[in-house]
This record gives structure tokens, C-alpha cells and sequence, in this order.
């Protein structure tokens, strides 16, 4: 906060883009209450992105008047977080502001609707766990407004672009009211709002006859025992499940591998290292080597560009359980490493999502996912893409089976694996050829053990 330009007017506080691209984020659980005397940079929420909790700072010291919102309540980039008691003037002890997430008329308006005055937004740079650290872009900026729309490509930050298409709104098309021109998200919200009423006013429309959603279907409730809020992490898994299942084009393939020698290699690693080694390094591995055969699967889907985008690294991401959740953390690079190295790297990971230390940093990039859903007993899987990635691998719990080879019967070690793909962009023929190339290696361990 060293060096921070104050603005003139303390009044508001926008909530900041807390992440490249995001939109909105979930408000966790204040730190403060109407009437407090925070100092700047002190944490004031709790709030939930997509991949990380994230505490969000005063930009500025100041009493606290209002609360724009409750817990559990989504928060739009660019919508107002809190207001402050102008310098000199007691705070009211109100209670937290019921806060909406929909443009109509909130009860906490952003501080360019209240005064008219241009707004810059701004971001939030630092550790995605910790308590961020605000920029000067945080400073309200009295520049005067920009008149009429100005060709060619509007200036805007890529969460105010992505809510534009979200509405299905030419971005080109909104006035600039923000610094140097620059479109906020009030400026496309208020587009919006004016866009909605010229189309109901030529139609001859009012707001009452507009078509209302389809009601959701009433749930019975008898017998509840305990009621528990869809919100945090659980929510955020459900959005992006929805979305993958919804997007791609799921269909599973299963297989076995005989891992009787890998499972002797592993002791003999483990041995070496005098700790413990599973199976899950040697897996990662085998599906790095494997990726490099078959690049189609080490892709993400640009659906808005209507691109398929092969990627040269191979970030792997590892499905973690936690008390919160599913959170799945990502390896990168992990084609360089060791199973030493994987070893250590997923245990890091796993710790820091179980106790909510994971960055947002540390949850992107993936290139491709593995499930080990072995570690819970089971055996094959049907797992669901992590979209924007194109397939996913499940890998089961290893069982002691009696086995044929050369017309011998031997004790070996058999581990179930599922694949789920994207067939969008991946073919059936092509998945199963992986699969078998990943069985292959973890049938033969001297290969990519070296």
C-alpha cells in the first residue's frame, strides 16, 4: 500500500477484479461490521473466486457505514463492496446490507452511479491466499467523460469484456465513461439496462409483460434434519461440473494394467528414499510419456474462439479431497520431474488445499487431470472432465489377481484406469490408443523409470 494515491472521494469501494478474467467471486464471511474504524490495507472480507479464498484489504483508512452485501451473496467485479462514513461523520451501527447481484437498482450502487464520476476498478495483485495487496488503480479518478461511442476497439479490463458477452453486448458499441475512455462495468450494465428498455418500448412491451423463468421445482420438506448453504468451494465445484458436462462431450473408456513390476520398482524407490512412494507418481509419469505420443489430449477448448488449443507443457492436475471439497491443484511441467519430485509436489499440494493455504495460481494451467479414486477404495470411474481440459483419468485401486502369461499362472497386481474425453475433439479410436500407451509403459516401468 506504500506509495497509493488517495482519491478524493472515500465513499466507495468497488470490488476489484481479484483474478485475470474473473467476473464476480462469493462473499465468505465478513471481517468487519457497520461502525468499524479500519485501518488501510486491513482485510475486510472473505471472498471466494473460482480457485482460491481470498481476504480482500481496505484500500484506505476509514469508518465503515454500510455493508453492500451478506454471506453467501455473489458480488459482481465493479459492484460496490462497502461504503465509508465521510471523514468527520459518525458511522450509523446499520445492519449488513442485503446485497443483489443483479444490475437493477442495488441497495449499495457503485460509486460512478451514486456521483457521476468516472471509476477505474482496478485490481488486487499479491498471494491469491493471503491478504492481497491493492494497487493504485484502486484510486477513483474525477477525469471527465468520454461523449458518444468511439470506433474502432473500446478499451476495457477482460472481466468487464467477459461480462459485455455474457449480456451479449458489442463492447465497441458502450460508451466509455472511465479513465482515458476506458468501458466499466456501470457502463455496460447501464447499456444493458437502456438496450432492454428501447427493445420493449418498440415492441410495444412493458417490463411486466416480459417472460418470466421457469419456476424451479418445489422440493419436499419432511424430515430435514439439518440444512446446509450451497456456497464456497461446494458451489464453485457444482459451476464448473455443470459447465464441463454441459460443454463436453463426455465418453469413457476402461482398461487395466498389469503393475506387478511397477509395484517392485516402487518398494525398490521407496527403499532408496527411506519413505514411503505410491503408485500416483509412477501413473503421472506414465501419462506424461504418453502425452507426448498423443499431443490431441494435452489441449484446452477455447470455445468463445472456437479453437482447440494444443498445448507444448505438460501441467498436470490432481484431483484433491478436502473437508471443503474437491479442489484440484496443478503440477506444472510435470513431464521434467522425478517420481521423487511428483511424490513430494503432490503431498505439498494436497496439504495446502486442505488447509485453504492453495493459490489461485497453484489451480491454473492444467493440461490434463488425474483422479485417484483408488485412494478410496474404488475401482473404475467415470470422471468428469475439467473443462476447459479435454480428458481426465481415473485411476483405481490396485487388487492381487491371479494371471496368465506365456500359459503360466502367476500373483500380480492388477490397476482398474478410466479415461474420460472430450469427443469434440477427441475420437474414441484415439483415446483407447492413449489408454493402451499408458498401460504399455506401466507394464514396463524400465522404460520411463530411467
Amino acid at each position: 500500500m506504500a506509495g497509493l494515491k488517495q482519491p478524493a472521494d472515500k465513499s466507495h469501494f468497488l470490488l476489484p477484479d481479484l483474478g485475470e478474467g474473473l467476473v464476480e467471486a462469493e462473499l465468505i464471511r465478513w471481517l468487519v461490521k457497520s461502525g468499524d474504524a479500519v485501518k488501510e490495507s486491513q482485510p475486510i472480507a472473505e471472498m471466494q473466486t473460482d480457485k482460491a479464498l481470498v481476504e480482500v484489504p481496505s484500500p484506505w483508512a476509514g469508518t465503515i457505514s454500510e455493508l453492500c452485501g451478506k454471506d453467501g451473496d455473489i458480488i459482481k467485479v465493479g459492484a460496490a463492496l462497502v461504503r465509508y462514513a465521510p471523514q468527520g461523520a459518525k458511522a450509523p451501527a446499520a445492519a449488513t446490507a442485503n446485497a443483489t447481484t443483479a444490475p437493477a437498482k442495488p441497495a449499495c450502487v457503485s460509486a460512478q452511479a451514486a456521483s457521476g464520476a468516472g471509476e477505474d476498478q482496478g485490481t488486487v495483485v499479491g498471494s491469491m491466499s493471503g491478504t492481497l495487496d491493492v494497487s493504485g488503480r484502486f484510486a477513483r479518478r474525477a477525469d471527465e467523460h468520454t461523449s458518444g461511442a468511439t470506433p474502432g476497439k473500446s478499451l476495457a479490463t477482460p472481466a468487464v469484456r467477459r461480462i459485455a458477452k455474457d449480456l451479449a453486448i458489442d463492447i465497441n458499441r458502450v460508451d466509455g465513461t472511465g479513465r482515458g475512455g476506458r468501458v466499466t462495468a456501470t457502463d455496460v450494465a447501464s447499456f444493458a439496462e437502456s438496450a432492454a428498455g428501447s427493445t420493449l418500448a418498440a415492441t410495444g412491451m412493458s417490463a411486466r409483460a416480459a417472460p418470466l423463468p421457469t419456476p424451479l421445482p418445489s422440493v419436499d420438506k419432511d424430515g430435514v434434519s439439518q440444512r446446509i448453504p450451497f456456497r464456497g468451494v461446494r458451489r464453485k465445484i457444482a459451476e464448473a461440473l455443470a459447465r464441463s458436462v454441459q460443454t463436453a462431450v463426455h465418453f469413457t473408456a476402461v482398461d487395466e494394467a498389469d503393475i506387478t513390476a511397477l509395484d517392485a520398482k516402487r518398494r525398490e524407490y521407496s527403499r532408496v528414499i527411506g519413505e514411503k512412494l505410491s503408485t500416483l507418481p509412477f501413473v503421472m509419469l506414465a501419462v506424461c510419456r504418453a502425452l507426448r505420443s498423443f499431443p490431441n489430449l494435452n489441449a484446452n477448448v477455447d470455445d468463445a474462439a472456437s479453437e482447440v488449443l494444443i498445448k507444448g507443457v505438460i501441467n498436470l492436475g490432481v484431483a484433491v479431497d478436502t473437508p471443503s471439497g474437491l479442489m484440484v491443484p496443478v503440477i506444472r511441467d510435470a513431464d521434467r520431474k522425478s517420481p521423487m519430485e511428483l511424490g513430494i509436489a503432490i503431498k505439498s499440494l494436497a496439504a495446502k488445499c486442505k488447509d485453504r493455504s492453495i493459490t489461485r495460481e497453484e489451480s491454473l494451467g492444467g493440461t490434463f487431470t488425474i483422479s485417484n479414486v483408488g485412494s478410496y477404495g474404488g475401482m473404475f470411474a467415470t470422471p468428469i472432465i475439467n473443462y476447459p481440459e479435454v480428458a481426465i483419468l481415473a485411476a483405481g485401486r490396485s487388487r492381487e489377481r491371479v494371471l496368465v502369461k506365456d500359459g503360466k499362472f502367476y500373483a500380480g497386481l492388477v490397476l482398474p484406469l478410466s479415461i474420460s474425453c472430450d469427443h469434440r475433439v477427441v475420437d474414441g479410436a484415439e483415446a483407447v490408443r492413449f489408454l493402451s500407451e499408458v498401460i504399455r509403459l506401466l507394464e514396463h516401468p524400465s522404460e520411463f523409470t530411467k
